[in-house]
C-alpha cells in the first residue's frame, strides 16, 4: 500500500510505545492532530496492508524466567529447506533466516523455566540434519529495542539513550514472578484490537477492569518484566528491505567499553555481547535495519569510524523462514518436548 507523511508519522508514534492508557489510539491521533477514529481507521488500513504486523505487550524473555539463545546452523544448500521447517516446528522458535555465510541458517529459541535449552538445541541439530550448531547466548544486553526510521530523516550516525539494556533487565532480581502475573502476562500479550479501548476484552479474561489490568501492566513494567506496548512491522513491507547483522572482532578487554558506544547509534534495533570460538573471533553483535543494503552499510561503517572497531562481517538476510512472537505460559513447548524429548519431558 501507498504511505503518506500522516501514516509514516503513526507508525513511527505506534512502533515507538502505546501508552499504557484506556485510549490509547486516541492520545497518539491527539499528539498528531487528528481524531481517534482517523487514527483508527489509518491503524486498520495499514494492518490489513500488512505494514503492520501486530500491536501487543513485548516482555523480557529471559526476565520471565526462560532460557533464550541465538543459533547458527551450518546447513548443507540441498537440505535448508527441510532443515527450515524442521527448526520452525519448535513452538519456541520465534525468528529464523537464511543469511550470507557458511552458518547460513540463524534462529532464536526461548523455553520456559524447567526446560533444557541446550537438550533442545541438540535435538533440533539432530533433527535438522545440520553440520554443525552452535549456541551464541546472550552474554551481556546493550540494547534491544527495534525503531525504524520510518521518516527517513535520521542520519546514519544518529545516537540516542537505548530503550531497554541489562539495567533495567536487572531490576527483576528484586521481585519475584507470580501465579497471578503468569496470567497477566498471557492476557497482556494477545494482539491489542484497533478500537478505542483495547484493554478492555483482556482485562475481562482475568476478572478486572480496563483500569486495574493497566495499573498491572504499569507495575509488571516498574518491575522490569514488561518493556512496553508497540507495533511490530512487516519491516519489508514497510520499506526495510535489508537487514544486516553486524558481527565485530572486539578485543575481551574493550567489550564493556565498545557495546555501550554501539547501542547508542539509533539505527542499532539490537546490541549484545555473545561468546567467540577459535574460528567466530565475533563478540559483539548489532542489528540494523534499512531500505538498501547500502543504507546498512553506511551505518556499520559509522559504527566502525566511532568506535576503531576495523574486523567485522555485516550477514545479510536473504530468506525469512519464519518470524513470530514468543508466546509465554502456554502448553505447545511441552507437548513438543513430550514428543521429542521423552526422557525429560516435564512429569
Amino acid at each position: 500500500m501507498e504511505m503518506d507523511d500522516l501514516d509514516r508519522r503513526l507508525l513511527k508514534e505506534v512502533q515507538e510505545a502505546l501508552p499504557i492508557s484506556p485510549r490509547p489510539y486516541a492520545e497518539i491521533a491527539a499528539r498528531l492532530g487528528i481524531d481517534e477514529e482517523e487514527a483508527l481507521e489509518r491503524l486498520r488500513a495499514l494492518r490489513d496492508g500488512r505494514i503492520i504486523r501486530q500491536i501487543n505487550a513485548i516482555f523480557d524473555t529471559r526476565a520471565l524466567g526462560y532460557s533464550s539463545s541465538l543459533v547458527a546452523s551450518r546447513i548443507a544448500p540441498e537440505r535448508l529447506v527441510e532443515a527450515a521447517q524442521v527448526i520452525n516446528s519448535h513452538p519456541g522458535v520465534s525468528h529464523n533466516y537464511e543469511r550470507n555465510d557458511a552458518f547460513n541458517l540463524w534462529w532464536t529459541i526461548a523455553v520456559p523455566p524447567g526446560s533444557s535449552l541446550e537438550a533442545t538445541v541438540q535435538r533440533l541439530h539432530e533433527l535438522s540434519g545440520a553440520e554443525s550448531t552452535r549456541i551464541l547466548p546472550t552474554l551481556r544486553l546493550f540494547k534491544i529495542g527495534v525503531n525504524l526510521d520510518i521518516t527517513g530523516e535520521r542520519p546514519p550516525d544518529a545516537t540516542s539513550d537505548p530503550e531497554y539494556t541489562e539495567e533495567h533487565r536487572a531490576r527483576t532480581a528484586a521481585h519475584a514472578l507470580t501465579e497471578r502475573d503468569k496470567q497477566l502476562v498471557c492476557a497482556l500479550q494477545e494482539d491489542l484490537a484497533l478500537v478505542p479501548r483495547p484493554f478492555d476484552a483482556p482485562a475481562a479474561s482475568v476478572g478486572l477492569t480496563a483500569e486495574e489490568l493497566l495499573d498491572e501492566a504499569r507495575r509488571l513494567q516498574e518491575y522490569g518484566y514488561l518493556r512496553r506496548f508497540a507495533a511490530i512491522l512487516y519491516h519489508r513491507r514497510a520499506g526495510f528491505r535489508a537487514n544486516a547483522m553486524g558481527v565485530w572482532a572486539v578485543p575481551d578487554d574493550r567489550v564493556a567499553e565498545i557495546g555501550p558506544r554501539m547501542a547508542s547509534f539509533t539505527a542499532v534495533s539490537h546490541c549484545y555481547q555473545r561468546p567467540t570460538y577459535p574460528d567466530w573471533p565475533f563478540s559483539i553483535f548489532t542489528m540494523v535495519h534499512g531500505r538498501t543494503p547500502e543504507e546498512c552499510n553506511a551505518i556499520l561503517a559509522a559504527i566502525s569510524r566511532e568506535t576503531g572497531i576495523s574486523e567485522y562481517r555485516a550477514l545479510y538476510s536473504t530468506r525469512e523462514w519464519k518470524k513470530t512472537r514468543v508466546r509465554y505460559f502456554t502448553p505447545e513447548i511441552a507437548a513438543w518436548e513430550r514428543e521429542h524429548l521423552p526422557t525429560s519431558a516435564p512429569a
